[in-house]
């Protein structure tokens, strides 16, 4: 399995939550991809401009055949929320990732995106791309999935193209993937415990925390937590006076008039999280949510349980970090039920499924 623009790893850990890989992980961020040798130690990482990359290059560092390439190139230049330009290079890497898809030729493929690409003036971009893997693979897409339709505790309403090559892996149906979908879970559900964490030392720039062994739990956050019931990346953002006032004022489901963070409400989900900019963008923050009931923006580890990370899965020191690999992933859950299909339809995913 091989990860294309891997970021923290969101895309992975429903990979290898459905019994596959990655064996190889590439991206050119080297902020947004640091903790991932720490999260999936026995993948290897490389940084590097996949526009310069070759398919015959990345075949021989995996030993040979690919079962599956996955990956979600830079959205940002077909987001409806950003300037959509023509000219931005970064819509580039669409056709880069299709290109080697095709130089690789693995057995299936899975890409990801925002919904804006499948906007008209963006279209024609994914169908030229598309003529890369035409007549290899067997395309189911490009369908709109929504991770709370999957079980996450927010709404992420993605763009998925699939492929198969039918001579290698079994078809997959939007019937079949939509076979995988479950209740969506609340905020309460997935960060309803985090009250009674302490905060317990802090180590190599990580704040760590534990949540008492008695604490209640439930089905959502008993697949998050860890053994240990240990976390990281709790710690809360300290707020001005006339801030903290303001966010009071804001009912659950309410919007702050000044900044635009929207208020979560404990009984529904978290919309979706975005991840700002990086410093060659003009390192814009973007807007954060407003916990349910104390006057702050959510921390890293309660958008981490939003969007379906578990509790061992550490992302960076710095919060803007974190938040930029939390807003830029795919959720664990929705990629899991993809991958958990694929895994089915081929004879190797099978005998990893049996062997988990």
């Amino acid at each position: 399995m091989v990860d294309l623009f891997s970021g923290c790893g969101g895309f992975a850990l429903g990979s290898r939550a459905a019994g596959l890989g990655p064996e190889l992980a590439f991206d050119v961020d080297p902020i947004l991809t640091s903790s991932f040798s720490t999260n999936f130690p026995e993948s290897r990482v490389t940084l590097g401009d996949l526009s310069q990359a070759r398919g015959e290059d990345i075949r021989r560092l995996a030993g040979g055949d690919v079962l599956g390439v996955f990956g979600g190139p830079p959205c940002q230049a077909f987001s409806d929320i950003g300037h959509r330009k023509v000219d931005d290079p970064r819509r580039d890497l669409l056709d880069h990732f299709f290109r080697l898809v095709s130089e690789i030729s693995p057995a299936f493929f899975v890409m990801e995106n925002v919904k804006g690409l499948g906007y008209a003036d963006a279209r024609p971009v994914l169908d030229a791309a598309l003529e890369r893997v035409a007549g290899k693979y067997d395309l189911l897409g490009p369908v709109l999935l929504d991770a709370a339709d999957f079980g996450a505790a927010t709404k992420r309403r993605r763009l998925f193209v699939i492929g198969v090559d039918r001579t290698r892996c079994d078809p997959v149906t939007l019937e079949d993937i939509h076979a995988k979908k479950a209740q969506a879970a609340s905020v309460l559900d997935a960060i309803g415990d985090l009250a009674s964490a302490t905060e317990v030392q802090s180590e190599d720039g990580f704040d760590t925390w534990q949540l008492p062994t008695q604490e209640a739990s439930n089905p959502y956050r008993n697949r998050l937590l860890a053994a240990d019931r240990r976390f990281t990346g709790h710690r809360p953002t300290v707020h001005t006076e006339a801030v903290v006032n303001r966010f009071r004022a804001v009912s659950q489901g309410g919007v702050d008039k000044i900044g635009r963070h929207p208020r979560l409400e404990w009984l529904g989900q978290c919309p979706t999280l975005r991840a700002g900019t990086g410093s060659d963008r003009g390192s814009f923050q973007s807007v954060r949510p407003i916990h349910p009931s104390e006057p702050r923006v959510i921390t890293v580890r309660e958008a981490a349980r939003l969007q379906g990370f578990p509790d061992g899965f550490r992302f960076h020191p710095t919060v803007w970090h974190s938040f930029r690999m939390i807003g830029n992933s795919v959720s664990p859950l929705m990629s899991e039920a993809i991958f958990s299909v694929l895994a089915s339809r081929t004879e190797i995913g099978q005998a990893a499924i049996a062997a988990e």
